[in-house]
């Protein structure tokens, strides 16, 4: 494959408009290959997509050659692609030798060809592209600028699509090279200058160095070790310690105040409570810590999905590799598999707080635009001193659900549900809900409570210290 910066002066300028004069984007395939093409796709059925891109237009002759990987008449393909070394010629066919996609940051990400059933085996350098667990990350990390951001296993380079703009400088790193390379074909097509490029791994190619920003999508699926693993999602360390080690590791290469946002798998071990497991990598980092777990999958289902994700299903060693996966959890007494993110700030705190919880149901999007307050209501709820004298205010878009029996006097449930951010729901007592409806910040929370106590209660008095969980959770701002 050739190199972008071995392509004559101007070709990725030339290649890039072209893409964009044909409408080779995000909304443009979308559009093109509407929602029954989409959803086929989604299950690896690729006869929808081919009749609607059937025409042989520039469009979609792209789509075919770049997002479907099947080859089309070397007549109906631009000069540029042609120059580009990212195609081979077979007779009077071109066929794409990489997997090019636009993102939805205009940008462009280049990456090998997606793998479908009864393709060949993947190589164990295989460089993934872009797709769900990429958009996660990208929608959980802070908007805020920072002047120095790390991409940590950057891949095709997604991240860094992202991080443009919002960060003065970048370093990006991969164990693999031929991620390095992709990822710099992703940046110069995608008009993206100036990246720090290294190759090595965890945080090898930085040592000594310090970070405003850490991001990364790492290898954590976890698997038995074997003989061709791929690097692209597997470690090669035992269970879930690559990604504890991560964890452990990032504070010493945040700045004061820096954060650090990482996707992670994490064991659910058979008389062992996972919120303690995955806590316990974060309590002695010194950083306030938000993890979320986002689902839960049984072994097999894990197994299936990442053997479905290298093209294993059908292939003459599924069911062994399945067997020995499957034993290899029953030996460590696996019950369960968690995914989710974590986010961690280095706030310099003797007294660092970590909060660990289960977040099944949609919240809004992206997280990113609220993840410092989410952060600084956690911590602010634990080291508030004497809430008595604290001046809170209901958080907007709060609303007060009373279920009931027809007339009767008092409801049987009071429930407050937020409708922005992560969207909680909780049930909650007839203090917390008149104070819901009170709350201004101006007066004090003391002051407050003493007159929802005689207006609601028998008189006695509730202890401030009880709204702090419904702080943290970011029912009400202090």
């Amino acid at each position: 494959m050739a190199r972008i910066r071995r392509w004559k002066d101007g070709l990725v300028e030339r290649l890039r408009h072209h893409l964009l004069d044909t409408g080779y984007t995000i909304d443009g395939v979308r559009e093109r290959l509407g929602s029954m093409a989409a959803s086929a796709l989604a299950r690896e059925e690729l006869v929808p997509a081919l009749r609607a891109t059937a025409d042989g237009d520039p469009l979609g002759t792209l789509i075919r050659l770049w997002w479907l990987g099947v080859p089309v008449p070397a007549k109906s393909v631009a000069p540029e692609v042609l120059e580009s070394g990212l195609v081979v010629a077979d007779g009077d066919q071109v066929g794409a030798t990489v997997h090019l996609q636009p993102w939805e940051t205009g940008g462009y990400l280049v990456s090998d060809r997606k793998v479908r059933p009864g393709d060949p085996a993947l190589r164990t350098d295989h460089v993934v592209g872009a797709g769900g667990a990429s958009a996660n990350l990208a929608q959980l990390v802070t908007r805020r600028p920072v002047e120095r951001a790390l991409d940590l296993g950057t891949g095709c380079g997604v991240q860094v699509l992202h991080l443009a703009g919002r960060a003065e400088r970048i370093v990006a790193t991969d164990l693999n090279p031929r991620a390095v390379e992709l990822a710099r074909l992703s940046w110069e097509l995608s008009g993206v200058e100036g990246v720090d490029a290294r190759v090595g791994s965890m945080f090898e190619p930085v040592e000594g160095e310090l970070f405003d920003l850490i991001v990364s999508n790492p290898p954590f699926v976890i698997a038995p070790a074997r003989v061709g693993r791929l690097t692209y999602r597997e470690s090669g360390g035992e269970g879930d310690d690559f990604c504890r080690d991560l964890v452990r590791r990032a504070p010493g290469h945040l700045t004061p105040g820096g954060q650090a946002h990482f996707l992670a798998n994490w064991l659910h071990v058979e008389g062992e409570d996972w919120h303690d497991r995955v806590g316990g990598w974060l309590r002695e980092t010194g950083c306030d810590a938000w993890v979320v777990q986002r689902d839960v999958q049984d072994p097999a289902e894990y197994v299936e999905l990442w053997l479905k994700d290298a093209a294993e299903q059908g292939t003459k060693g599924y069911a062994e590799h399945y067997d020995r996966w499957l034993e290899w959890f029953d030996e460590r007494r696996i019950e369960g598999i968690g995914f989710g993110w974590i986010t961690m700030r280095n706030s310099g705190s003797l007294d660092p707080v970590v909060r660990v919880e289960h977040l099944a149901h949609q919240v809004s999007l992206p997280v990113g635009d609220y993840v410092d307050s989410v952060v600084d209501a956690i911590a602010a709820a634990h080291r508030a001193r004497g809430l008595d004298g604290a001046l809170l205010r209901t958080a907007d878009g709060l609303l007060d659900e009373r279920i009931g029996l027809p007339g009767a006097e008092d409801p049987i449930r009071i429930v407050l549900r937020q409708t922005q951010g992560l969207r909680r729901s909780r049930e909650v007592g007839t203090v917390e809900a008149a104070l819901a409806g009170v709350c201004d910040g101006e007066l004090a929370l003391g002051p407050l409570l003493n007159v929802i106590a005689e207006l609601v209660g028998d008189g006695e008095i509730p202890d401030a210290d009880a709204i702090r969980p419904l702080i943290a959770e970011g029912y009400f701002l202090l």
